[in-house]
This record gives C-alpha cells, sequence and structure tokens, in this order.
C-alpha cells in the first residue's frame, strides 16, 4: 500500500528480531550467516517487492537492520539476498542493548566491511538518544557528536561516502516552537556533514495515539526538509503508540508527505533563510561550538570508550551542562564481554569483505584482493554456496494461515480487516462524557455489548474536562458478509457539468425551491442550489429560493407564476412523518391546480429516500448526501422524458 502511494523505501524494522540476538547463529563460507527463517522472510519480502516494483513501474529499495551481537551474520546474510540498505550503528548497540562496547565496534567493522562490499546504503541509529533522553532538544550538540564517530568510523571501515546515511531526526515535536529549536539543528547538522546523505524522520520520542498529533508533527519535519535537505524522508505513523500497524496508516502518512512536498513546492525559490546573521546564524554556530567541546572532552577523559563509563551520552544536561543521569555502560561488561580475540600471526580466512589482517599473501599473492580465490569463491560470487534451510513449522506457516482465510479468497464472503486479510477488526471512534479513565472502560464494555471480540482502547483524548473523552476502539467480528446476497441500488448517473450546461443552454430550465411547513433548516437546500457550494446554480438553471416554513400551497403558486420547471422541497423535521405529508400535499395540490403532469416534483432532506418520496408523489427524493451535480442530472434527465411523452 506504501508503494502504491509512492514510496521508494521500505524499512522492515526488526522483522525477526535481529537486533536483539545475544548470541551467534549457524554459519556459512563467509564466515557466519543468517537463521532460516530470517532469510526465508527476507526473501519473501524481496519478492513480494519485486511484484509490487512490476505492478508500480519504480523500483522499490528494501532496507532493515544490522545491529545487536549478530550484526556480521545478519550482513552477511543481506549482502547474500540484495538488501538495499540497512541501520547500522555500534553506539546503539552499546547504550541500547547494552553490548560490550569493544564487540559491538569489532562487529561493526565487520559488518560496514561487508555491507561496503555490497554497495549497501548504511543509516545510522543517533537520532535514539534525542527518543530517550529526559529533554530531547537539550541532547542536540550530542547528536552531533554520535554522527560524526559513526561516520568516519564508516569511512574507515571502507565505506563510501555517498552510502552513508544520518538519521537526522529533529530533536523537538509540537507544541514545541520547532523552528526555533529545530531549523538551526538541522542547518548545523548539513553544514557539518555536507558530504553524507540526510535520511530525515520524525520525532517519535512524544508520539502517543493522536494521529493528528502525528500529523502535525511529520508535516513541520517535513517543513524542515524542505527548507535544508532529504536524500532520504521518511514517513512515520502512530503505530508505535497505538501499537496497531494499520496498513492505512502508512497510506496517511505518505499521502501527507507527498501533499506537503507539493504545497512547498517553490519554496526555497521564494523563501530565503537568514543564514547569515540573526537567531538563526547565532544559533547554528552555538550548536558547532558545543559539539565540538563535547568531542574534545571525549577526547581529554581517554576517548569514547571511557566517555561512555561516565555517562557522557543521553544526559538530559545542555552540552556543558550535566544532570548526570546519561547512560553509563562498563568497558569490561556488558553482552559478549570476553570474546574478542587477537588474531593469531599466521591466521587466514578467505572470505571477500574481509576486515582486519589476514595473512594471505603466504599463500597466493593473486589472492590479496580477493581471499575467496582459494576456495572457489565464497556466497558472494557463488550463491549456490549459501545452505537454505526451509523448513515449516507443521503448526505455524503460510499454508496454515491460508487455510483459515480460504473462505474469504476463493467465495464472496468478505469481513473487515484492519492489519491482515480477513482478521475482522473494525475502529470505531465514540465520545463519552465522562473523565479518561472512566471513559476508557466504559468504552471497553461499550464494545463488549455491540458484539466485539478481542475489544482494546488505543487511544484516548481528553477533549476538556467540562466535556469528556474521546475515544478510539478496535475490536473484532465473528461473522462475514456475503457479497452475492447483499443488495446495493443502482448507484446515481451523473451527467457531466458540460452536459449539463449545454442542455440549460439551449433550454433554460426555472426552479422554486423551499424549506416546507413548519421547517426552518435551509443549509441542505442552500448548498443544493447556491453556485458558492457547488448548487445546480452554476450550470445556469434560474433558481427562485422562497426561504423557510414556507406553507406548500405558496410553493406551487409561485411556480405557477413563474412558469417554473419544477419545484425543490426540502424537509429535514420527520415527526409523525410530517415530511412526507407535505410531499403527498404537494402532489397533490399540483393536480388540483392542473399543473402535475408539466411539474416536476423533488423532496429532499436527510430523512428522504427515493423510494418512500415516489410513494407519496414526488418524482424524486434526494437524501443525505446528495449534491447539487445529481438534482441537475436528474432534472435534465426528467425534462427530456417529459417532452418525448408529449
Amino acid at each position: 500500500m506504501a508503494a502504491w502511494h509512492g514510496a521508494d523505501h521500505l524499512m522492515v524494522i526488526r522483522t525477526a528480531g535481529q537486533s536483539h540476538y545475544d548470541g551467534l547463529i549457524e554459519g556459512t563460507t563467509q564466515g557466519i550467516g543468517g537463521i532460516p527463517i530470517t532469510r526465508k522472510q527476507v526473501r519473501a519480502q524481496r519478492k513480494a517487492l519485486d511484484i509490487i516494483e512490476d505492478e508500480v513501474g519504480r523500483p522499490i529499495n528494501y532496507h532493515s537492520y544490522v545491529s545487536g551481537v549478530a550484526g556480521p551474520e545478519i550482513a552477511v546474510m543481506f549482502a547474500e539476498e540484495g538488501v538495499n540498505g540497512a541501520h547500522q550503528d555500534p553506539q546503539y548497540n552499546v547504550l541500547y542493548r547494552n553490548i560490550n562496547m569493544v564487540r559491538s565496534f569489532v562487529d561493526a567493522a565487520c559488518a560496514k566491511k561487508i555491507m561496503a562490499w555490497a554497495d549497501m546504503a548504511q543509516i545510522d541509529g543517533a537520532h535514539n538518544a534525542n527518543a530517550t533522553a529526559r529533554e530531547a532538544w537539550k541532547v542536540m550538540p550530542e547528536l552531533m557528536v554520535q554522527h560524526a564517530i559513526n561516520s568516519m568510523f564508516s569511512v574507515k571501515a571502507g565505506m563510501k561516502k555517498e552510502n552513508i546515511c544520518l538519521s537526522t531526526v529533529p530533536p523537538t515535536a509540537p507544541p514545541a516552537p520547532c523552528m526555533r529549536l529545530d531549523l538551526p539543528y538541522a542547518v548545523a547538522l548539513r553544514e557539518l556533514f555536507r558530504e553524507y546523505k540526510m535520511r530525515a524522520q520524525m520525532n517519535t520520542k512524544y508520539m502517543e495515539s493522536s494521529t493528528r498529533e502525528a500529523t502535525v508533527t511529520h508535516t513541520l519535519n517535513l517543513l524542515i526538509s524542505q527548507l535544508t535537505r532529504a536524500e532520504i524522508q521518511s514517513t512515520i505513523t502512530p503505530d508505535e503508540g497505538r501499537n496497531v500497524p494499520w496498513h492505512i496508516y502508512n497510506i496517511e502518512a505518505v499521502d501527507t508527505a507527498k501533499q506537503a512536498f507539493n504545497g512547498m513546492d517553490g519554496l526555497t525559490e521564494m523563501v530565503e533563510i537568514k543564514r547569515d546573521e540573526g537567531e538563526l546564524a547565532d544559533k547554528v554556530r552555538e550548536l558547532k561550538e558545543r559539539a565540538v567541546l563535547f568531542l574534545e572532552e571525549i577526547l581529554e577523559v581517554g576517548g569514547y570508550f571511557n566517555a561512555i563509563e561516565q555517562g557522557f551520552f543521553v544526559d538530559s544536561g545542555y552540552y556543558p551542562e550535566r544532570n548526570e543521569d546519561g547512560i553509563a555502560r562498563k568497558i569490561d561488561g556488558g553482552i559478549g564481554v570476553g570474546t574478542v580475540y587477537e588474531r593469531e600471526k599466521d591466521y587466514m580466512a578467505p572470505v571477500t569483505a574481509h576486515f582486519g589482517y589476514n595473512n594471505i599473501a603466504q599463500y597466493d599473492e593473486s589472492a590479496i584482493d580477493n581471499p575467496s580465490k582459494l576456495i572457489g569463491g565464497s556466497t558472494f560470487e557463488d550463491p549456490d554456496k549459501i545452505i537454505y534451510i526451509d523448513e515449516l513449522d507443521e503448526n505455524d506457516n503460510v499454508y496454515v494461515r491460508l487455510e483459515e482465510t480460504e473462505e474469504l479468497r476463493k467465495t464472496s464472503k468478505i469481513k473487515p480487516e484492519m492489519e491482515w486479510l480477513g482478521d475482522g477488526i473494525i475502529l470505531i471512534t465514540m465520545f463519552l462524557p465522562v473523565e479518561e479513565r472512566v471513559a476508557e472502560f466504559a468504552a471497553l464494555e461499550i464494545g463488549k455489548k455491540l458484539g466485539l471480540e478481542d475489544v482494546e482502547v488505543i487511544h484516548k483524548e481528553i477533549m476538556q474536562l467540562a466535556e469528556g473523552t474521546r475515544i478510539e476502539l478496535k475490536g473484532r467480528v465473528n461473522f462475514t458478509i456475503d457479497l452475492d446476497e447483499l443488495v446495493i441500488p443502482p448507484k446515481p448517473e451523473v451527467l457531466t457539468e458540460d452536459e449539463i450546461r449545454e442542455e440549460i443552454k439551449k433550454n433554460p430550465m426555472k426552479v422554486v425551491a423551499a424549506t416546507v411547513g413548519e421547517d426552518e433548516h435551509s443549509v441542505g437546500l442552500r448548498e443544493i442550489i447556491d453556485i458558492k457550494h457547488g448548487g445546480i446554480e452554476k450550470y445556469g438553471i434560474e433558481c427562485h429560493y422562497l426561504g423557510t416554513s414556507v406553507p406548500v400551497e405558496k410553493l406551487v403558486d409561485a411556480a405557477i407564476e413563474i412558469d417554473a420547471d419544477a419545484i425543490l422541497a426540502s424537509t429535514i423535521i420527520s415527526h409523525d412523518d410530517i415530511h412526507y405529508k407535505n410531499m403527498k400535499k404537494l402532489h397533490e395540490l399540483c393536480i388540483e391546480k392542473g399543473i402535475r403532469d408539466n411539474i416536476i416534483l423533488t423532496a429532499g432532506g436527510t430523512q428522504v429516500s427515493n423510494e418512500l418520496a415516489i410513494e407519496n408523489g414526488m418524482d424524486a427524493g434526494f437524501g443525505r448526501g446528495s449534491n447539487g451535480d445529481q438534482v441537475a442530472t436528474f432534472l435534465v434527465k426528467k425534462r427530456r422524458e417529459m417532452k418525448n411523452e408529449d
């Protein structure tokens, strides 16, 4: 769905939990390579994207994660399978997974070497500091330092600068003054790292479950990107806060980006950033200075690892301020501690994307630039050497899951769906005039009484203490709808605007319109006739509006006086079926006055149906959702019909 709506890159986050692996997995000739389920999922996803590429007519890039203790292994598998890009960030492993820092950076060096061979794009995860710090905007200098360490480490490991992407997440979200805080940071970052790509993503720290807030944040972040630059623009949805990966959110995120960028087209040609003086210039310089001072202090304390031990990172102080609440890790602690060993002097590994001392010359000098030549090529050169284990779990496999939805794929029956085919999940929005917690549990009970299963509140929002709480509820229905048994009325035929205008130009039309009886409602009728609302006036139809609470007799007399082609009677009030009684009265009065055969009678209103309107003497009835083009089409076609009868 994202691809169909315009996405060119799809990031599959932790599909097989690869960033959480705490141990090694089975090997290949390239060192250590992926596990069956991981490779199987990657192949399935890539195959699906290949099919989608043919459908949408453009290439779709596939990205994932290379992290955790299994980073090099996943990198091997990704290189073998042709993955286009991946997150790779040794600092993320240290700070957020508590992987031993020595192990993390050695693993990262190996993984980056492999990714460089495969010409993969690498995205770092430095932005996570603003997602975990108590006050996200204060970590701006640190974010720049983390990007610097990651970028230079990638270059030293052999990656092309054009393949290194900084995850440039603005550190704030509304209602913060985003432009004053985020724009200087974005400008400083892009100036310091002009040789690298910018992968812009919205801040998820403050994202909870409100789609409105997510959209506002997204749009403001897109503006930052447009004012500066972003080679890859990520769209983010409130799935994390709602815990519901509904595909409609991805669609809306992509559509928000497209609409915002279209709306901002020409912005940089007409609007110029005040870079050389004033608040922006001062703030950009200040951020750069703080970042450089941060780096200098890292060197003063003995380097990056020592700085980690002393809790330099994710501290909520605005550097050089320190609040002593940063993440601290031990050099001799964490997952994988003590698992990095110095190589023997005669170490040799006949693998392609090698990192470190390999001692290959004593075996074959011609293999220095191609170590796998010694074994006839590795899995990188010869994919047939990949050991692919295609095993199925008897109780959890695609065939079992397909059987569960066979009825919905091979018959005329359907279920609503939100996450996957026929899951039966629906989303309901309601307002309850009580405080938040009471509203939540009242909504759950309402869902159960409606017959929903697995009821869950995915969003709650206090509108105002004196008013109450807005609730979004999801639940599952346990029934199907058979399309073959569904009674669907024909879609109203609507003539084109040009056809209607041409008809009215050749044969001018006059109508009399009013809200009848004791009814003071006027909005619906005005939308049908007024040119402002796309009403029938725009086609050249001459409308004589008599107002509200107009007696039926007055309406008929006015039609006779101006020799009208039609009467449009609006009737909203429906108690005691007064709306249909007035229709019948209008019909009978036209007979009495001798004009019924020569005039078109229509009625409209929220409680009007076409069937009952005809039953009570009207030529047509227009209910909720009717538009001026539908009424104009009917008037034109009905008049043609009446003339043919004559």
